[in-house]
């Protein structure tokens, strides 16, 4: 087993990696790995080099870890930073993540670099909702005049709060703010249900949630439950990001990325 403090960290990252991993989207083929982990409470050096692997997300760990002064990348801290938001990210914004920003994607940017620049220079701290909402190709598209599709992928890969209010075997019913797009703008819109998915062959990321949890949602998956601090850090890092990316006068990262 791993010291406890990174043992935590890898578990967390499990719990909101394993989701879009299982689908196919990031990280190595491993989501079988993953979902065992989480469910079981127990991690060690194979699941950490899992989480190296997600070129995603490490790099912004890593990011977070460096301006806390904090050595391992999968400390806790850092991966609630990360996913749910708090005072590390304040550090590794600005001039940090304008550098980061920069090293990552002004190689393949070329003329369209200051579309992500400007996302530094609004005051964009580097939270996982602000990769989907800023770096991500979608909210671009979205501008270009593509909606249904792009807001589908916002929706399901930004991490979400909300409250269960039902458990139906293997399903729970959540009420949760979805995203609304008005031709010009990203923000929160009403309240509403939706399903997700509490276990796979008996398999949960999350053991015992029940009617009245808030918990955090990933990609259809219930990840965590959550405590008023990290709801509140959760929706302000949302609301940030959504305000860093609101603010910026590009067509997007569609250009960039696309």
């Amino acid at each position: 087993m791993t010291e406890p403090a990174i043992g935590a960290g890898v578990l967390r990252f499990s719990r909101y990696a394993y989701p879009p991993n299982a689908l196919g989207y990031c990280g190595p083929d491993a989501g079988a790995t993953m979902l065992e982990h989480a469910a079981a409470g127990e991690s060690d050096g194979g699941l950490v080099q899992l989480a190296r692997g997600f070129e995603g997300a490490w790099p912004y760990l890593e990011l977070i870890a460096e301006a806390a002064g904090i050595e391992d990348p999968l400390d806790d801290r850092v991966v609630r930073a990360y996913w749910l938001g708090g005072e590390l990210l304040e550090r590794a914004g600005g001039g940090r993540l304008h550098r980061f920003l920069e090293d990552r994607f002004r190689p393949s940017a070329g003329s369209g670099w200051e579309d992500l620049s400007e996302l530094a220079r609004a005051g964009a701290v580097p939270h996982h909702n602000l990769h989907v909402f800023g770096v991500y190709p979608w909210v671009g598209l979205m501008r270009l005049g593509h909606t249904e599709e792009p807001l589908r992928v916002l929706e399901g890969c930004r991490i979400r709060w909300g409250r269960i209010v039902a458990v139906e075997g293997p399903r729970a019913v959540v009420r949760s703010r979805g995203l609304r797009w008005d031709g010009g703008r990203l923000s929160l819109g009403a309240p509403r249900l939706e399903e997700a998915v509490l276990a796979d062959n008996g398999h949960s990321l999350v053991a015992g949630s029940g009617p009245g949890d808030w918990v955090s949602l990933h990609w259809g998956w219930v990840c965590e439950r959550l405590s008023e601090g990290e709801r509140r850090r959760l929706r302000e890092a949302t609301l940030g990001a959504l305000a860093a990316v609101n603010a910026t006068a590009r067509p997007g990262p569609a250009r960039v990325l696309g």
